[in-house]
């Protein structure tokens, strides 16, 4: 038996895809593909597959990864190309590895966000302002309800730049099993200190453990 790890881009409308959906989606593609797959024991066997961070809906990933078990030998690239060949073209496979670090290792992600804006120049200044101050009170829906939180310590990774007719977000987030800060807590936050309605994309480019070190 032999564990990969199959690194994949979500984007365009499969951003809309639940991970229950993906999941479905990746069985069916990897079965079609033929790949010499491993199931899990028991009365309902299955494949066996985990991912490593389920993306929120309507989040796109560049880099997203979900783990495999072969019983035979196969080349990366040409898993690459066969489960390619039977995705839809908004999902599609990078490069397959060997997992180094297991995804409890997980501690951070890093996000791009876009707003759509006639004026970015200026609303980039405003949003700046606001991530200075502290503390920065925002609620957070958690297991035992909504409790409040300050976002101020957690955007020390956090760079607002305006683009052409675009307001762009890049930052670092606590992201795992013990702490986990939705981008789209950022843009609630602008929304309501800022009393205004913005149009966003947001996307994860990539997640790294507790030293910053890019998840592999």
């Amino acid at each position: 038996m032999k564990n990969i790890r199959v690194w994949f881009s979500k984007t365009g409308p499969s951003r809309y895809i639940s991970h229950l959906d993906l999941m479905r989606c990746m069985t069916r593609a990897v079965r079609r593909a033929q790949l010499p797959l491993w199931y899990t024991q028991g009365f309902n066997s299955r494949v066996y597959m985990t991912f490593a961070l389920p993306l929120s809906l309507g989040v796109s990933g560049l880099r997203e990864s979900m783990d495999l078990r072969l019983k035979g030998e196969m080349d990366g690239e040409e898993i690459k190309n066969c489960v390619n060949r039977v995705l839809p073209p908004d999902i599609q496979v990078l490069e397959v590895t060997e997992p180094k670090m297991k995804p409890g290792a997980i501690a951070f992600a890093s996000y791009r966000m876009r707003i759509a804006e006639e004026d970015p120049e200026e609303l980039a200044g405003q949003i700046q302002k606001l991530f200075a101050r502290e503390p920065l009170l925002v609620e957070k829906k958690s297991k035992h309800g909504v409790l409040q939180m300050n976002l101020h310590p957690e955007l020390d990774h956090t760079e607002v730049a305006a683009e052409a007719k675009t307001v762009q977000i890049d930052a670092v987030l606590p992201a795992g099993s013990n702490f986990n800060l939705n981008p789209a807590l950022l843009l609630d936050c602008i929304k309501k200190n800022l009393n205004i309605e913005i149009t966003a994309e947001i996307i994860r480019t990539n997640l790294y453990d507790e030293s910053m070190k890019p998840f592999e």
